[in-house]
C-alpha cells in the first residue's frame, strides 16, 4: 500500500514538474541568441529578456508583458517562440527590484508574492518602464523600427493601456485582458487592437461590450476574438501535457492567428 501511494505521490509531482520543465528545457535548447539586458527606467532598472530571431533581414520588436506572476519560463518561452517565428521578442520584468533584498520575479517566495507586488505597482510607474523597454529595444540595429506590444491577463490590460499611450505601434494584441480605460484614452489609440478571449471567461468578457462600442464610436478597430470553451489563461494551460482539448485547440488557433496578424504589419 505504501508503495502504491508513493508511487502515485511522484506521477502526481511529475506531472506539475513537467510543464515547467519542459519550458525550460526549450530555452536552454534554443538555437536563437538570448540575453538578458538590464535597461534604465527613472531611477531603477528594468531587468529584461530578450531574444533574437534567426535572419539577416532587420526584424519587427514585439514587448511581452508577462501575466500577474510575473516574469515566468513561460512569458520567456512565448519570447523564444516569437524569435523562432521572425521577430525581436523582449520580455520585461516589471517586478525588477520588487522582490526580498531588491531582487526580482525569480526572488520572491511563491506565486502569490509576486502577484500581491504586482498589484502595488503604481500605474505611472509600469508606464515608465514599458517605455523605457520600447525606446531600447526600438533602436537597437537589428529592428526594422516596427513595434508591436503583446500581453497575457494582466499584462493583457497593460498592452490595451500601453496602446494609449505609445503613438507609433504597429498593433496591440489583448490576451484575456481586461478593459478599463475611458472614452479619452482611447481616442488616443492610433494602431488595431486585436483582442484573444475565452469563451469560459466570464469576468473579463464582461468588459468587452464597452470596449468594443467605444472603440466602434470612435472609428478605431478593434478586433476581438472568442475560443469557446477555453479557459482564462489557455495560452499557457494550453500547452500543459494534461491540457483540455478546448484549451489546446484555443491555444493553437491564437498561435495561429496571432502570427498572421503580425506577418501583415
Amino acid at each position: 500500500m505504501k508503495e502504491t501511494i508513493a508511487g502515485i505521490l511522484v506521477l502526481l509531482l511529475a506531472s506539475f514538474a513537467f510543464p515547467q520543465d519542459s519550458v525550460k528545457e526549450r530555452l536552454t535548447n534554443s538555437p536563437r541568441h538570448q540575453e538578458w539586458v538590464d535597461i534604465k527606467s527613472g531611477g531603477h532598472i528594468v531587468h529584461s529578456f530578450l531574444v533574437y530571431p534567426q535572419k539577416k533581414d532587420r526584424a519587427t520588436a514585439v514587448l511581452v508583458i508577462h501575466e500577474n506572476k510575473g516574469l515566468t519560463d513561460w512569458v520567456r518561452s512565448v519570447a523564444d517562440r516569437l524569435a523562432e517565428a521572425g521577430y525581436i521578442a523582449i520580455a520585461p520584468d516589471l517586478l525588477s527590484g520588487m522582490a526580498p533584498k531588491s531582487g526580482n520575479t525569480n526572488d520572491f517566495p511563491d506565486a502569490d508574492s509576486a502577484t500581491q507586488a504586482i498589484y502595488r505597482l503604481s500605474p505611472d510607474q509600469v508606464a515608465g518602464d514599458l517605455d523605457a523597454v520600447a525606446n531600447t529595444v526600438a533602436k537597437l540595429p537589428a529592428c526594422n523600427g516596427n513595434l508591436a506590444v503583446a500581453g497575457f491577463c494582466w499584462g493583457g490590460g497593460q498592452s490595451f493601456r500601453f496602446a494609449t499611450r505609445r503613438a507609433n505601434l504597429k498593433a496591440a494584441f489583448v490576451f484575456y485582458g481586461a478593459f478599463e480605460y475611458t472614452r479619452e484614452a482611447l481616442q488616443k489609440i492610433a494602431c488595431p487592437v486585436y483582442g484573444f478571449y475565452a469563451g469560459n471567461d466570464s469576468r473579463i468578457n464582461s468588459t468587452l461590450p464597452e470596449a468594443e462600442s467605444l472603440m466602434k464610436e470612435l472609428h478605431k478597430t478593434m478586433d476581438a476574438g472568442t475560443y469557446e470553451g477555453a479557459d482564462h489563461a489557455f495560452m499557457r494551460k494550453g500547452e500543459e501535457p494534461e491540457a483540455s482539448a478546448p484549451n489546446k485547440k484555443a491555444r493553437d488557433e491564437a498561435w495561429n492567428r496571432w502570427l498572421k496578424l503580425l506577418a501583415a504589419i
